[in-house]
Formats: structure tokens, sequence, C-alpha cells
């Protein structure tokens, strides 16, 4: 092992130190090096200094009639207060198991029960009072009154791509037998809520149920009895998609047109596209989306 090299000390003073008093400089603090061994700093009153790694390791010849007091600090002592901090861990920061942050976590679990109590409400039987409209050429105007459907609307929300907090919501109503376009709403609205996979409902619902109460308003003649949604319905990892979270809110039967199929009940995009592809299905104009359990989740066109 290496002789430590002393700095500011001869023989004089070593001489003078010998007769007199040592102790350590309380003015003097032990500092620190981050990535090295701790150096520790003491005082001989003769205004001298020396500087070591380990005061032990001082050779016995350099060393006082009475033993310095000193201030010994390891290399594993935290740094000083002045110096930056590493950023907390994951596991100390609000983060849970799969990511999310504290709030985050607390509002999915907020809003998964609010799902189930609405999920409770659901209507899966056709208990509507109007009917499909005829198809014969001698139908006129006069069938809403005679209960048969007479309008559709459709609700959606597009994003800007320059800023997607800012979108543009619509609901478009057609004429059940013509299809023309009976009445447009729409509203530019800023995004409040984030979007969180299988919570959709959460963001856009509330905006899209504010455009049917506008309808109620500027145009209750034309108010859907039937409303076709951007999302899915019950094809939905908690069976509760935005199609029937705006039904149940509305009072209204929903369709729900997904863009993406969620895995559900062992399907999946393998098994349907297996299906599309199946002789027994090329004729048709669309075939029923049913999972392992026997459930029909749905018709893929």
């Amino acid at each position: 092992m290496n002789t430590p090299r002393l700095k500011k000390f001869d023989a004089r003073e070593r001489e003078s130190s010998a007769c007199s008093e040592t102790k350590s400089s309380s003015s003097s603090p032990a500092r620190h090096r981050l990535g090295a061994a701790a150096v520790t700093e003491a005082r001989i009153p003769t205004g001298g200094s020396y500087r070591f790694l380990n005061p032990h390791f001082l050779p016995q010849h350099l060393q006082p009639n009475r033993p310095i007091q000193r201030k010994i600090t390891t290399r594993f002592s935290p740094p000083p207060r002045s110096l930056p901090q590493p950023p907390p861990s994951r596991s100390t920061s609000g983060m849970d198991k799969d990511g999310d942050s504290s709030d985050t976590a607390l509002h999915k679990q907020e809003w998964a029960r609010t799902q189930d109590v609405l999920r409770s409400r659901l209507v899966l039987q056709d208990d509507f009072e109007w009917s499909l409209p005829s198809t014969s050429s001698d139908s006129d105007k006069s069938d809403a009154a005679s209960g048969e459907l007479k309008y559709i609307g459709g609700v959606d929300i597009s994003f800007l791509k320059e800023d997607p907090s800012t979108a543009c919501a619509s609901v478009v109503v057609l004429d059940a037998q013509t299809l023309e376009i009976v009445h447009e709403e729409s509203d530019i609205v800023r995004m409040q809520v984030p979007y969180i996979p299988g919570f959709l409902a959460f963001r856009e619902a509330p905006i899209l149920l504010g455009l049917l109460e506008k309808m109620k308003t500027n145009a209750q003649h034309f108010y859907p009895q039937l409303l076709m949604v951007d999302g899915n319905g019950l094809l939905h990892p908690r069976g509760f998609g935005l199609a029937c979270h705006l039904g149940v809110l509305a009072d209204l039967p929903t369709i729900g047109v997904g863009k993406n199929l969620h895995h559900v009940d062992g399907l999946n995009q393998s098994e349907v596209r297996r299906q599309l592809e199946a002789k027994e299905n090329c004729n048709k104009e669309y075939i029923s989306l049913t999972g392992q359990s026997g459930t029909t989740w749905g018709a893929v066109y």
C-alpha cells in the first residue's frame, strides 16, 4: 500500500505539533467525492494540515502524541444536499404494475365501477316499438306514425392532426327509407379526458350526449330512433363499450361499429379471418362473431 502524500507538513511543524495539544478543526467538515473513496481532512493547531484517504494509515512518526479526533466518512455516505439527486425509481414514483400513475389508476377503478352499474341497465332484447321500414314502392312518408323506423343517426368524433386535443363531434341523421340526410349537428370541442384503452366512453360519451341534447332543442322532429356509434358495443374487454354506454345514457337502441377487433372470448384476427375465408361463408353478406362460450358478440361484413 502506497504511503499517502502529505501536504503543508515538515519536520519543524511535526516537532511543534508533538508538544502541542492537537485537536480536529470543527470548521473543516468532511468532504465527499462521488464515485471515489471519501476524503477526510483534519487540521493541526500549528496551521499545517494533512490530507489522506484513511487516517489510520498515517505513518507512526507523523502521528502526534495525542490522538486527533477525526470524523471519518465512508464511501457509502449520502451525497451532499447541494448535489442533484437521482430520479425516483418507478416503484416509488406512484406507478402501479400496469405503468399507470396513481391518479390514472384511481380513475380506472372508479370508471370500472361506473361501467358495472350502467351495464346492469343494458337491454339486450328488441323491445322498441318501431319496426323496420317496408321496402314496397307504395310506402309513404307517414310510416313513422304507423310505427316504422324513420330516422337513423350516426355519431363520431374526428381529431385535428396538428392538435389531437381539438376535435369535431358530429351527429348526422338519415331518412331510413331514402337514406337522405335530414339533419346535421356538430361542435368543435376541446378534449379534457385522455384516451385510456377500455374506457373510451368516458372521453367521448359526454360530448356526444351534448349533441343529442342540442338536437332535442333545435331539431326535435328529426331526433333519431336508432343510433350507430363509431365504437364497440358488447364486443369489448369489459362487455360495455362506447355504443353500450351511450345507448344506456341516451335511452336509445345503438349499434356499435368498431374499427378494431377486441380479443374477447377466443375471438382474434386470425380466427375471424379464417371464418371469413371459409367456403361455407363465401356467399354470405355477413357472418356472426361467436366466441368459444357460444355467445354471439356481433357480426362482421
